[in-house]
Protein backbone atom coordinates (compact mmCIF):
# COMPACT_ATOMS: atom_id res chain seq x y z
CA UNK A 1 0.00 0.00 0.00
CA UNK A 2 1.03 2.94 -1.06
CA UNK A 3 0.42 5.30 1.81
CA UNK A 4 0.27 2.35 4.41
CA UNK A 5 3.52 3.78 6.42
CA UNK A 6 2.40 7.67 6.24
CA UNK A 7 1.84 7.94 10.12
CA UNK A 8 5.04 6.20 11.04
CA UNK A 9 7.06 8.43 8.53
CA UNK A 10 4.99 11.72 9.77
CA UNK A 11 5.66 10.80 13.54
CA UNK A 12 9.42 10.25 12.74
CA UNK A 13 9.69 13.33 10.80
CA UNK A 14 7.76 15.21 14.38
CA UNK A 15 4.55 15.92 12.53
CA UNK A 16 1.04 15.69 14.27
CA UNK A 17 -1.74 14.64 12.18
CA UNK A 18 -4.47 17.41 13.52
CA UNK A 19 -7.22 15.90 11.21
CA UNK A 20 -8.54 13.54 8.57
CA UNK A 21 -10.78 14.06 5.59
CA UNK A 22 -13.39 11.96 4.00
CA UNK A 23 -14.23 12.08 0.03
CA UNK A 24 -17.17 11.54 -0.48
CA UNK A 25 -18.12 8.79 -3.29
CA UNK A 26 -18.46 10.40 -6.91
CA UNK A 27 -17.48 13.81 -6.34
CA UNK A 28 -17.15 15.93 -9.63
CA UNK A 29 -15.44 19.42 -9.43
CA UNK A 30 -15.17 20.41 -12.65
CA UNK A 31 -18.01 23.02 -12.71
CA UNK A 32 -20.48 24.45 -9.81
CA UNK A 33 -23.27 22.18 -11.14
CA UNK A 34 -21.74 19.26 -11.35
CA UNK A 35 -20.19 19.36 -7.21
CA UNK A 36 -23.86 20.39 -6.74
CA UNK A 37 -25.00 17.42 -8.47
CA UNK A 38 -22.62 14.88 -7.39
CA UNK A 39 -20.91 16.25 -3.69
CA UNK A 40 -21.60 15.24 0.00
CA UNK A 41 -24.19 12.90 1.05
CA UNK A 42 -26.55 14.86 -1.40
CA UNK A 43 -26.86 12.02 -4.41
CA UNK A 44 -28.70 9.13 -3.13
CA UNK A 45 -27.23 7.02 -6.12
CA UNK A 46 -24.13 6.92 -4.03
CA UNK A 47 -24.76 7.46 -0.83
CA UNK A 48 -24.54 3.62 0.05
CA UNK A 49 -20.88 3.63 -1.10
CA UNK A 50 -20.09 6.64 0.93
CA UNK A 51 -21.60 5.45 3.96
CA UNK A 52 -19.45 2.37 3.48
CA UNK A 53 -16.13 4.46 3.12
CA UNK A 54 -17.07 6.90 6.00
CA UNK A 55 -17.33 3.62 8.25
CA UNK A 56 -13.65 2.88 6.94
CA UNK A 57 -12.23 5.97 7.72
CA UNK A 58 -13.67 6.33 11.02
CA UNK A 59 -11.84 3.07 11.50
CA UNK A 60 -8.60 4.40 9.83
CA UNK A 61 -9.05 8.22 12.20
CA UNK A 62 -9.32 5.96 15.33
CA UNK A 63 -6.14 3.61 14.69
CA UNK A 64 -4.18 6.93 13.55
CA UNK A 65 -5.73 8.73 16.80
CA UNK A 66 -6.45 11.48 15.07
CA UNK A 67 -10.29 13.35 17.17
CA UNK A 68 -11.38 15.25 14.02
CA UNK A 69 -12.16 14.13 10.28
CA UNK A 70 -13.89 17.07 7.72
CA UNK A 71 -15.74 16.72 5.12
CA UNK A 72 -18.23 18.32 2.41
CA UNK A 73 -21.65 17.99 3.07
CA UNK A 74 -23.15 18.45 0.01
CA UNK A 75 -25.27 21.55 -0.87
CA UNK A 76 -27.56 22.00 1.95
CA UNK A 77 -31.32 22.98 0.70
CA UNK A 78 -31.78 26.51 2.32
CA UNK A 79 -36.23 25.79 3.00
CA UNK A 80 -35.98 23.94 6.59
CA UNK A 81 -39.63 21.89 5.44
CA UNK A 82 -37.25 21.02 2.04
CA UNK A 83 -37.67 17.02 1.77
CA UNK A 84 -34.16 16.56 0.85
CA UNK A 85 -33.24 18.82 3.35
CA UNK A 86 -34.46 16.00 5.83
CA UNK A 87 -32.56 13.09 3.72
CA UNK A 88 -29.34 15.14 4.10
CA UNK A 89 -29.65 16.02 7.80
CA UNK A 90 -30.25 12.31 8.56
CA UNK A 91 -27.63 10.97 6.49
CA UNK A 92 -25.38 13.49 7.71
CA UNK A 93 -26.59 12.70 11.81
CA UNK A 94 -25.90 8.60 10.63
CA UNK A 95 -22.27 9.69 9.94
CA UNK A 96 -22.25 11.88 12.65
CA UNK A 97 -23.07 8.70 14.96
CA UNK A 98 -20.65 5.97 13.42
CA UNK A 99 -17.12 8.69 14.29
CA UNK A 100 -18.79 9.96 17.51
CA UNK A 101 -18.87 6.09 18.54
CA UNK A 102 -14.81 6.22 18.43
CA UNK A 103 -14.58 9.75 20.05
CA UNK A 104 -14.71 11.29 16.60
CA UNK A 105 -15.66 14.47 15.71
CA UNK A 106 -16.96 15.70 12.27
CA UNK A 107 -16.98 19.10 10.79
CA UNK A 108 -18.72 20.42 7.69
CA UNK A 109 -16.42 22.40 5.35
CA UNK A 110 -18.05 26.02 4.19
CA UNK A 111 -18.55 26.94 0.54
CA UNK A 112 -21.56 25.06 -0.75
CA UNK A 113 -24.29 27.23 0.64
CA UNK A 114 -24.91 30.27 2.47
CA UNK A 115 -23.55 30.47 6.29
CA UNK A 116 -27.64 31.02 7.51
CA UNK A 117 -28.31 27.88 5.92
CA UNK A 118 -25.40 25.99 7.26
CA UNK A 119 -25.88 27.58 10.70
CA UNK A 120 -29.86 26.42 10.48
CA UNK A 121 -28.84 22.92 9.50
CA UNK A 122 -26.27 22.56 12.36
CA UNK A 123 -29.34 23.54 14.48
CA UNK A 124 -31.25 21.47 13.56
CA UNK A 125 -29.02 18.57 13.79
CA UNK A 126 -27.69 19.47 17.28
CA UNK A 127 -25.09 17.27 17.91
CA UNK A 128 -21.97 18.12 20.05
CA UNK A 129 -19.58 16.09 17.98
CA UNK A 130 -20.49 17.97 14.87
CA UNK A 131 -18.96 21.49 13.70
CA UNK A 132 -17.42 23.58 10.67
CA UNK A 133 -14.20 23.21 8.92
CA UNK A 134 -14.27 26.68 8.02
CA UNK A 135 -12.84 27.91 4.16
CA UNK A 136 -12.60 31.70 3.82
CA UNK A 137 -11.74 30.88 -0.08
CA UNK A 138 -15.09 28.83 -0.85
CA UNK A 139 -16.70 31.36 0.24
CA UNK A 140 -15.67 33.29 -2.35
CA UNK A 141 -14.78 30.51 -4.77
CA UNK A 142 -18.69 29.20 -4.92
CA UNK A 143 -19.52 32.49 -4.77
CA UNK A 144 -21.23 32.15 -1.27
CA UNK A 145 -21.14 35.09 0.31
CA UNK A 146 -18.47 37.48 2.39
CA UNK A 147 -16.01 35.32 4.49
CA UNK A 148 -16.04 37.59 7.56
CA UNK A 149 -19.96 37.81 8.06
CA UNK A 150 -20.24 34.02 7.37
CA UNK A 151 -18.21 33.48 9.98
CA UNK A 152 -20.23 35.30 12.58
CA UNK A 153 -22.72 32.96 11.77
CA UNK A 154 -20.82 30.36 11.86
CA UNK A 155 -18.14 31.53 15.04
CA UNK A 156 -19.77 28.96 17.83
CA UNK A 157 -19.42 26.13 15.64
CA UNK A 158 -15.79 26.36 14.02
CA UNK A 159 -13.82 23.74 14.85
CA UNK A 160 -10.70 24.04 11.86
CA UNK A 161 -9.99 26.72 9.60
CA UNK A 162 -8.42 26.86 6.12
CA UNK A 163 -6.01 29.37 5.77
CA UNK A 164 -6.24 29.91 1.89
CA UNK A 165 -7.66 32.89 -0.31
CA UNK A 166 -9.58 33.13 -3.30
CA UNK A 167 -10.89 36.32 -5.79
CA UNK A 168 -14.25 35.47 -6.39
CA UNK A 169 -15.64 34.92 -10.29
CA UNK A 170 -18.13 37.99 -10.15
CA UNK A 171 -20.62 35.23 -12.64
CA UNK A 172 -23.22 33.07 -10.57
CA UNK A 173 -22.61 29.58 -10.72
CA UNK A 174 -18.79 30.10 -12.29
CA UNK A 175 -15.57 29.30 -10.32
CA UNK A 176 -13.51 31.80 -9.03
CA UNK A 177 -9.77 31.57 -8.41
CA UNK A 178 -8.12 30.74 -5.91
CA UNK A 179 -4.40 33.25 -5.19
CA UNK A 180 -1.63 33.19 -3.10
CA UNK A 181 -2.97 34.22 0.48
CA UNK A 182 -3.04 37.78 1.02
CA UNK A 183 -3.33 38.18 -2.64
CA UNK A 184 -7.24 37.65 -2.58
CA UNK A 185 -10.38 39.03 -1.34
CA UNK A 186 -10.30 37.84 2.14
CA UNK A 187 -10.40 40.74 4.61
CA UNK A 188 -7.68 38.97 6.95
CA UNK A 189 -7.60 41.59 9.58
CA UNK A 190 -11.11 41.28 10.17
CA UNK A 191 -11.70 37.63 9.63
CA UNK A 192 -8.66 36.57 12.22
CA UNK A 193 -9.60 39.61 14.24
CA UNK A 194 -13.40 37.81 14.51
CA UNK A 195 -11.75 34.39 14.63
CA UNK A 196 -9.65 35.40 17.85
CA UNK A 197 -13.42 35.67 19.62
CA UNK A 198 -14.22 31.45 18.64
CA UNK A 199 -14.76 29.88 22.00
CA UNK A 200 -13.01 26.69 20.85
CA UNK A 201 -9.68 28.60 19.47
CA UNK A 202 -9.62 25.71 16.14
CA UNK A 203 -6.18 24.94 14.52
CA UNK A 204 -5.09 26.61 11.56
CA UNK A 205 -4.54 24.40 8.88
CA UNK A 206 -2.63 25.80 5.79
CA UNK A 207 -4.36 25.07 2.12
CA UNK A 208 -3.11 25.47 -1.18
CA UNK A 209 -4.94 23.64 -3.80
CA UNK A 210 -3.55 25.52 -7.16
CA UNK A 211 -0.39 27.51 -8.17
CA UNK A 212 2.69 26.48 -9.51
CA UNK A 213 4.55 26.49 -6.64
CA UNK A 214 2.52 25.51 -3.76
CA UNK A 215 5.51 24.68 -1.26
CA UNK A 216 6.32 28.30 -1.31
CA UNK A 217 2.67 29.80 -0.76
CA UNK A 218 2.13 27.90 1.78
CA UNK A 219 5.30 29.28 3.75
CA UNK A 220 4.35 33.12 2.21
CA UNK A 221 1.04 31.95 3.84
CA UNK A 222 2.50 31.39 7.13
CA UNK A 223 4.33 34.14 7.08
CA UNK A 224 1.62 36.42 6.72
CA UNK A 225 -0.72 34.92 9.38
CA UNK A 226 2.37 34.98 11.86
CA UNK A 227 3.43 38.75 10.70
CA UNK A 228 -0.76 39.98 10.62
CA UNK A 229 0.14 40.03 15.04
CA UNK A 230 -3.88 39.96 15.34
CA UNK A 231 -3.28 36.29 17.11
CA UNK A 232 -0.49 37.00 19.05
CA UNK A 233 -1.56 35.95 23.00
CA UNK A 234 -4.34 34.62 21.78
Amino acid sequence: MVWGDTALRLKEAGITILSGMLETVGEDYSTIESIGRTGGVRPSATWPATRDRAIKVAAVARTLGIRLVTFHAGFLPHDSADPERMTMLQRLREVAQMFAAWGISIAFETGQEPAETLASCLDQLAMPSVGVNFDPANMLLYGAGDPVEALRYLLPWVRQVHVKDAVPSGVLGTWGQEVVVGKGSVDWSGFLAELSRCPFRPNLILEREAGEDRLSDVVAARLFVEQSGVLRGA
